[in-house]
């Protein structure tokens, strides 16, 4: 099964999307299997990240905005505003694909495990994201 989900951002963060993903997840009826979640953007990513404590995810966005700065004088792809090479850069440090198992019937995360979109771009965007499950179903 293979499903696109749009997730509308606020600019830049995290925005978890793990209930979609499972949604989409229990529609398969796959009992064991893969997950595989793909964002069709070049600005934003895809990550597992905790999502019980917010202040995990707000030190990630400080930590990345620290280490992939806007107005870098070396940027020659600035067409676009100060924070667009600064997001496919960020885009590449993390992942445009994530594969996750399916057992007995669950996305197999760990237990603050969550699966966020994050938004590289100042300004809101919809976001689409594939979502396609493989695998056999229960026996």
């Amino acid at each position: 099964m293979i499903k696109k989900i749009s997730v509308k951002t606020r600019g830049r963060g995290l925005y978890e999307i793990t209930d979609e993903v499972h949604r989409v997840m229990v529609e398969s009826h796959v009992w064991e299997g893969l997950c595989t979640v793909f964002i069709q953007h070049t600005s934003a990513s895809l990550i597992i990240q905790e999502n019980a404590d917010p202040s995990a995810r707000a030190d990630l966005e400080d930590w990345l905005n620290r280490f992939v700065p806007e107005n870098d004088p070396h940027y020659t792809h600035v067409s676009e505003g100060p924070d667009d090479m600064p997001s496919h850069i960020r885009s590449v440090l993390t992942a445009t694909t994530l594969g996750i198992p399916v057992m007995e019937g669950r996305l197999a995360l760990g237990t603050w495990q969550g699966v966020y979109v994050w938004e590289h771009r100042r300004s809101p965007h919809t976001r689409s994201v594939i979502v396609q499950v493989g695998g056999e179903g229960r026996r």
